[in-house]
């Protein structure tokens, strides 16, 4: 081979007979040895570990998603299940530590779905896309238990009320007025969100509530908003906000049944408190 001063030599720089080796052979071996080696022993452990990681992980899910199959929703953890939902929306990764940390910061699977698109993507490892998705799965469980009291009569699902309230605004930041206009048979007409507030207000103009249901030839209201608190305590301003609206809708034919306030952790119906 050439040496770098241009000497052609069929031995190793090393192998010189018995003559000791010089500064410039020891510098030429280092050559040698640095482009045959030095690259490829940077190279491997980086294309050996992926592989090692996807293994790890694709038998994790599958043996996480065969105790589903095989056991139900029932055998699972909430983590992991919310690490089930992350497996499609993340599919190289290892989804626990994100399944776990998004319960830490929001408590519980409701918790988790409630919170809007921004707060998601303050937890680590999820993204635009993600947050969207989640926010999807809640919208396609709002949008289920709704189907549950359309075309019913209300009054004889009061369990399933309560249900599509708390699910649609327990969790949300700030306070949302929301009524269930219903028809003579007390089935469902439309649910409408009338306003949005601050932490702890809703503006609310008893005339409009009675002006959307003539409207929608309603002969009944259900009137709801929620506590971003959590305590669903009514409070004295919620009790005569809805006096009043009780006392405009009468003369016109249109029954407040009942004003539901929801908070994360229960609900409050200023009916059954006896304060309407």
């Amino acid at each position: 081979m050439t040496g770098s001063r241009g000497r052609t030599d069929t031995t190793s720089p090393l192998d010189t007979g018995n003559d000791p080796p010089t500064a410039d052979d020891l510098f030429d071996t280092l050559d040698e040895r640095g482009h045959f080696f030095e690259h490829p022993a940077r190279a491997t452990p980086a294309k050996a570990l992926p592989a090692a990681e996807d293994k790890h992980y694709h038998g994790h899910r599958e043996r996480l998603r065969l105790r589903f199959r095989d056991s139900g929703d029932g055998a699972l953890a909430d983590y992991e299940i919310l690490e089930l939902l992350l497996f499609r929306l993340i599919p190289r990764r290892d989804t626990k530590p994100v399944a776990k940390a998004l319960l830490d910061r929001f408590g519980t699977l409701a918790g988790v779905f409630g919170a809007t698109p921004a707060l998601l993507q303050e937890v680590k490892g999820i993204g635009e896309a993600v947050a969207l998705d989640l926010k999807l799965v809640s919208a396609v469980a709002q949008r289920t238990l709704k189907s549950e009291i359309r075309n019913k009569t209300v009054l004889a699902s009061w369990s399933s009320v309560i249900q599509y309230c708390h699910a649609a605004m327990a969790h949300e930041p700030r306070e949302q007025f929301r009524i269930l206009f219903l028809d003579k048979r007390n089935t469902l007409i439309a649910d409408e969100v009338q306003g949005h507030g601050t932490v702890d207000h809703t503006p609310v103009y008893p005339r409009e509530v009675v002006r959307r249901a003539l409207e929608l030839s309603a002969t009944a209201i259900i009137l709801v908003h929620n506590h971003p608190s959590g305590d669903p305590t009514p409070s004295r301003a919620d009790i005569d906000m809805t006096k009043t609206i009780v006392e405009t809708a009468r003369p016109l034919g249109i029954t407040v049944h009942d004003h539901i306030i929801i908070g994360k952790d229960g609900h409050a119906s200023l009916k059954g408190l006896r304060l309407i």
